[in-house]
């Protein structure tokens, strides 16, 4: 047996007794001068004198690896260089170097950091860049980011280390569309294709579909649903036809999935026969909708994405004249009754034999809400959020806001949102705070601001506002900060709201002072 055998072998009768313990497993034979001079008295004690030269041995006894020609040094990046302050900055939120105590958890801050620096085409020290492909790496809302502004670097970097491996499947701004092409397609993994396809939607949407028709047969069920919602990048009736046949498709979730896009396209022959069905639920007659919901689920609306039984738990005929209504074109209930949105939502709803129609109502209010969603009307989104709703008196579209205030131009966001806290305080305005670009307008800073003086005057505690608090540490516009800065000063100190103000105002700070550097 060869000495590295023997040492082999020792040191594995070693780990036994290790994981045994001695009692059940005896030490080893000593195997060598030194070892047998070890004092075994205590067999605990002689168990890791003889691993301390089982180990000088082991490595003594080591070869070198064979010599391996080195990489081809990483690609020039030609970007301009982070300025040194910003670069600080970064060593900082990556947690490399030390933070500022009396700001708030630093990695929220990161996001803002990153896109800021993409947006302005920067590239990273080199020896940040193994720190932010680490980072990147935990938080995958960061990689897109983050693998922008490694770049070429990162790529060169990422095949180094098992870790990096997703860098090859995150879309970036100077990845070149062209380079992986029909190879990555055929042998890439399910996550690269996913991400070549979305890519190739934006700039080339008849590219995309041929692409994806062309191994579409092929496709894993489960696949093909998210290959679809890549299609929504680019949709256009260039798609219909596809979307059509996927309607046969034998998957449910394909068949749901193809049939909620064709409802995003007006002029769809899906849209169609959907606003033949909802023409038959709803008439208009004497200034009143009728409501006749359906009688059954035939073959041909659940080819049309509408399930038999509803997973909610509604009535049937209830589900299906809500699906029915969603799906419509919403130009079909202004064009058929010469009504704006506005003055429909105004109308009575009555059952067809004249009854009341109270649920109906509420029913076919929720459709038009998600069909305004679903095909981003903002003139339907607008009516149906009507102006911010007093104190006392319900929203018009319960549960809703959120989703519609995505629809309208981040402006009128921030506008309506803004007038909703002037009223309401904080309490319910945490969806729709996460609804507003970030990061927020004056005035709807000022009056989350106000909102916040306000809480802390009635004596609330912070942590029941946590939600918010949260959200205003990285979306609050960073000119806030002397408002902020005044109210720590005015508040009473060693109080839970003192040390909240006084840490917003810091992060304001550092958050003006991060977005200078970046700009400067």
């Amino acid at each position: 047996m060869t000495a590295a055998a023997l040492a082999g072998d020792q040191w594995a009768d070693l780990q036994g007794a290790a994981l045994l313990g001695t009692d059940r497993r005896p030490l080893p034979e000593p195997g060598t001068p030194l070892a047998e001079s070890v004092d075994r008295t205590d067999p605990a004690t002689a168990l890791l004198d003889l691993a301390a030269l089982a180990a000088v041995r082991r490595r003594a006894g080591a070869l070198p690896t064979p010599a391996v020609d080195a990489p081809a040094p990483a690609p020039d990046d030609t970007r301009p260089a982070l300025p040194e302050p910003a670069a600080r900055r970064l060593a900082v939120l990556l947690g490399t170097r030390g933070g500022h105590g009396s700001t708030a958890n630093l990695a929220e801050l990161l996001p803002q950091w990153l896109a800021a620096a993409r947006a302005r085409g920067y590239r990273p020290p080199p020896a940040l860049v193994p720190a932010l492909l680490d980072t990147a790496r935990a938080r995958s809302e960061l990689r897109g980011d983050a693998v922008t502004l490694a770049g070429p670097l990162g790529r060169w970097l990422a095949p180094q280390n098992p870790d990096w491996r997703y860098v090859t499947r995150t879309a970036a701004d100077h990845d070149d569309l062209d380079r992986p092409g029909e190879l990555l397609w055929q042998e890439g993994l399910f996550a690269e294709r996913v991400t070549h396809l979305t890519r190739l939607r934006r700039t080339d949407p008849a590219a995309g579909l041929a692409l994806l028709a062309s191994t579409w047969p092929t496709e894993r069920a489960e696949d093909r649903v998210l290959f679809l919602d890549a299609l929504q990048d680019g949709l256009s009736g260039a798609d219909e036809e596809f979307l059509e046949a996927a309607l046969g498709d034998r998957s449910k979730n394909v068949r749901a999935t193809a049939a909620e896009l064709l409802s995003t396209l007006p002029g769809s022959a899906l849209a169609a026969r959907m606003a033949d069905r909802a023409r038959a639920a709803v008439r208009f007659a004497d200034g009143r909708l009728h409501v006749t919901p359906p009688d059954a689920c035939d073959a041909a609306m659940q080819r049309d994405g509408i399930p038999v039984k509803s997973p909610t738990g509604r009535g049937e005929r209830a589900w299906w004249f809500g699906e029915v209504a969603a799906a419509a074109p919403l130009a079909l209930w202004t064009a058929d009754t010469g009504l704006t949105p506005d003055r429909l939502l105004a109308v009575p709803t009555v059952d067809a034999d004249g009854g009341g129609g109270a649920e109906w109502a509420e029913d076919l209010r929720e459709a038009w809400a998600r069909a305004a969603v679903r095909q981003q009307n903002a003139d339907w989104a607008r009516a149906l959020l009507g102006a911010p709703p007093r104190p006392g008196r319900e929203s018009r579209t319960p549960g809703a806001p959120a989703k519609l205030l995505a629809v309208l131009s981040p402006a009128e966001r921030a506008a309506w949102t803004a007038a909703f806290v002037q009223t309401h305080g904080l309490g319910d305005a945490f969806q729709l705070l996460g609804a507003c670009a970030t990061p927020w307008t004056p005035p709807l800073s000022t009056a989350v601001v106000a909102a916040l003086k306000r809480a802390a005057e009635l004596g609330s505690y912070p942590w029941s506002h946590s939600g918010v608090l949260g959200m205003t540490e990285r979306a609050l516009a960073p000119e806030t900060a002397p408002a902020v800065e005044a109210l720590a000063a005015d508040t009473s100190p060693d109080t839970a709201w003192s040390d909240t103000f006084t840490r917003l105002a810091g992060t304001l700070r550092f958050r003006q002072a991060m977005l200078g550097e970046l700009a400067g």
